[in-house]
């Protein structure tokens, strides 16, 4: 019997029978399992948590991403932990013969903090990926007395390869500012808040001008689809382009069978220029 087997005979018996914790000789919690065996059922459990959203070029082409969701609301006690995993999880793609950058959200606050850049820094030097890889993606501005930290703090971590993203972009007076003092790599738009209003394409030209790449998130709707091309965006995510996945799903993610059903969500023209 193989050692998968094996455990899912063990967890599986222990999950029928009723809660009850019984002590050895020694006074240990005991729960049917070894130590051994609930540190692979916990490890394997994690590994399968579809906890990636994939992000897919604006054709929906080619997977160019991932976005680590746990990270989007961590405590301040999980937040070192999710991390770590976030970094596994790009090293495993990257082990894996598949170089999948992965966007890590991070509160600002966090970044105000040498602590935890020290922190963050070891992780990242430790994890040997190459640049590009990791991407930290701020969640909102830091408030104006910690503006100053928080940029130290980025610029400590884009000296170790880090990319930034600018989640949850909306075009404030402050978000701009900030633009062009840190100058990310990408923001990201929700896009379904353009459902109902004008489509802010001076805004996409001024992001343009500084070359900052843009990600179109919470795709939904065709007609967020649709605003998104128009906006010419580089990059889509949400639920009608694929749902969250495990970190092993990612790695079989057929490229050309996301862009066959993403074409026939709207028409296109063929080769003489009519509509199909």
């Amino acid at each position: 019997m193989s050692p998968k087997s094996r455990l899912y005979t063990l967890v599986k018996a222990w999950k029928n029978k009723p809660f009850q914790e019984v002590r050895d000789t020694c006074g240990e919690p005991w729960l049917g399992l070894n130590k051994q065996a609930i540190d692979e059922y916990q490890s394997w459990s994690t590994r399968q948590a579809t906890s990636n959203e994939p992000i897919f070029n604006s054709s929906g082409t080619k997977l160019t991403g991932s976005l680590f969701r746990p990270l989007l609301n961590p405590t301040d006690s999980q937040l070192l932990r999710l991390f770590m995993e976030g970094l596994d999880m790009i090293s495993y793609w990257y082990r894996s013969g598949r170089s999948v950058p992965g966007i890590l959200p991070m509160p600002s606050h966090a970044l105000v903090s040498s602590d935890c850049i020290d922190a963050l820094s070891d992780l990242i030097l430790n994890s040997r990926l190459p640049v590009g890889l990791v991407n930290l993606g701020i969640q909102k501005l830091p408030s104006p007395e910690m503006e100053d930290a928080c940029e130290e703090g980025i610029l400590r971590l884009r000296r170790l390869g880090v990319l930034i993203h600018l989640l949850q972009f909306s075009g404030t007076q402050q978000e701009i500012e900030w633009l062009n003092a840190i100058q990310p790599e990408a923001i990201h738009i929700n896009i379904s808040l353009l459902r109902h209003q004008e489509l802010p394409i001076q805004l996409i030209t001024q992001v343009r001008s500084l070359q900052i790449a843009i990600y179109a998130s919470n795709i939904t709707l065709v007609k967020d689809l649709e605003n998104a091309t128009s906006l010419k965006v580089d990059h889509c995510y949400g639920g009608l382009m694929m749902p969250p996945v495990s970190r092993h799903q990612i790695l079989h993610i057929s490229d050309s069978r996301i862009a066959k059903a993403i074409f026939s969500l709207h028409p296109h023209k063929n080769q003489n220029g009519d509509k199909k």
